[in-house]
């Protein structure tokens, strides 16, 4: 399979559903330090809070369920983005969950890291692999 060389700052999506966009804000909060050395993007609503209540820049696309989802997974498949951050709620029935279920999809068909928890997102924020460039595999 072919390999792109992923860069040492890293193009991370942040994502999360309306309640457990409380929970991403705390997280993001903590580890801000961190966060700052990469570029990230957003989905709407989420990325207008990390911008305004922490200061970070963040690319914003549309709000989820209006395409945001579709235009980060769109991202991953042209290379765009290195990893995503999806805090999603798995107790609330989505009405967009087919395009949540598209996004998780096409991350793990170019094999893009995914946390979907804070302790996974921990794992992935302090690996030593995000501070240094990395050979992925990617599907075509």
């Amino acid at each position: 399979m072919p390999t792109v060389t992923v860069p040492a700052r890293k193009r991370i999506a942040i994502v999360a559903h309306d309640n457990k966009k409380p929970e991403l804000l705390t997280w993001v909060a903590a580890r801000r330090d961190l966060l700052a050395a990469h570029e990230l993007f957003g989905t709407g609503t989420t990325g207008k809070l990390v911008a305004e209540k922490l200061g970070l820049p963040v690319h914003r696309f549309l709000s989820g369920p209006l395409g945001g989802d579709q235009q980060i997974g769109a991202f991953i498949a042209e290379l765009k983005l290195d990893a995503l951050i999806f805090f999603w709620d798995p107790l609330e029935a989505q009405p967009h969950d087919p395009d949540v279920k598209a996004l998780i999809r096409v991350a793990v068909v170019w094999n893009i890291p995914v946390a979907c928890n804070e302790a996974t997102a921990d794992h992935l924020l302090t690996s030593p692999l995000m501070a240094k460039e990395y050979a992925r595999t990617v599907p075509v």
